[in-house]
């Protein structure tokens, strides 16, 4: 019997292993909440490959140094917003506390205060007032729409009581700041106020996505029910996203200030709304839950494009910025809704 048995299996008529095909790789899905901002980044791309190619020196270096530059204050005030809208709440003080903070930077330098006072102080101003915010959310209970809106009201009243003429600066600080520029390639130079913006994104991007905190404002604009249930800080991270949203604005202020070396009860009328729509074009969802504060300075720079662009053609109205934003914003707004009924 083993004589057989060795036999069979020399001759290789014997049973076989079966050899089961290797299993074949799925190609990688792409998450749809990177959908958005990967919309964004590609009208962004758009926009640059067009303006190059239409006008002559678009896209050299001094150009998307100064896109940055003149954008950073608007950048900060992003940055707030976006946590503000992550949460589903909106913040419409913001401009209003952007022109607050320059009038109180330029009055109390007028008045010879020292840099190292009145800085910090044109920040906490608009800490103050996301505070009063947060808690006319939380406590009372108030539709962030109508407590954003008394701030709003009450910051541009109290621009008018510091400032109702525009106030130069002359502090030696300011101007300094205003005046330095690295230069790190050829034509290409960032500012101080280049630098704090992109310290601002940083943290916010880290306080997001890789704190406690940052979970809990995606969980609040979720769904706040849950997060409660979950056992989340939910009162107190509602204070403190306008508390941040405040201090973004405060802080975007003084950039405004080191910007345009004076202070005026005017400033930053409508910055409130290029914020939002900035966060909304950078693919934040406005029912909250959903969105990237890189997105978000995405948003920035391709309202300051269609600026720069609407700029180099010099025969359009500077109105048609408004246009081409109001139409940006109804297709995000538009694709955004399309998202949210296939994730339903």
């Amino acid at each position: 019997m083993a004589t057989d048995q060795m036999t069979v299996q020399a001759s290789g008529k014997g049973p076989q292993p079966t050899v089961k095909p290797a299993p074949r790789r799925s190609l990688p899905v792409l998450d749809r909440r990177y959908l958005p901002v990967l919309g964004t980044f590609v009208v962004l791309v758009l926009m640059l490959v067009i303006g190059g190619t239409r006008y002559e020196n678009f896209l050299s270096g001094r150009v998307m140094a100064n896109l940055f530059i003149n954008n950073s204050f608007l950048i900060v005030v992003a940055v707030g917003m976006t946590f503000v809208i992550l949460t589903g709440g909106i913040d419409l003080s913001v401009g209003a506390v952007v022109a607050l903070s320059t009038c109180i930077s330029a009055w109390m330098f007028l008045h010879g205060w020292d840099a190292i006072i009145t800085i910090p102080a044109s920040i906490l101003v608009g800490t103050l007032i996301g505070w009063i915010v947060g808690v006319m959310v939380h406590v009372f209970e108030i539709q962030p729409f109508i407590a954003t809106l008394a701030a709003m009201f009450l910051a541009r009243g109290l621009c008018y009581v510091v400032a109702p003429e525009s106030i130069p600066i002359t502090d030696a600080t300011i101007v300094k700041l205003s005046e330095t520029r690295w230069e790190i390639v050829d034509n290409f130079a960032v500012t101080p106020s280049g630098v704090i913006a992109l310290s601002v994104v940083l943290v916010a991007f880290v306080t997001l996505h890789y704190t406690r905190f940052g979970r809990t404002v995606y969980a609040i604009g979720g769904n706040e029910q849950s997060a409660r249930l979950m056992g989340l800080p939910v009162a107190r991270t509602k204070v403190l996203v306008y508390v941040i949203s405040g201090t973004c604005a405060g802080l975007g202020g003084l950039l405004f200030a080191v910007f345009a070396r004076s202070g005026y009860s005017l400033t930053g009328v409508g910055m409130e709304l290029d914020a939002i729509a900035a966060v909304v074009i950078g693919g934040t969802l406005l029912t909250g839950g959903s969105g990237f504060v890189l997105g978000s300075v995405l948003g920035v720079l391709v309202l300051g494009l269609i600026q720069t662009i609407i700029t180099f053609e010099g025969t359009l109205s500077s109105w048609w910025t408004k246009i081409v934003i109001g139409a940006l914003l109804l297709v995000f707004v538009i694709l955004q809704r399309l998202l949210v009924v296939r994730r339903r």
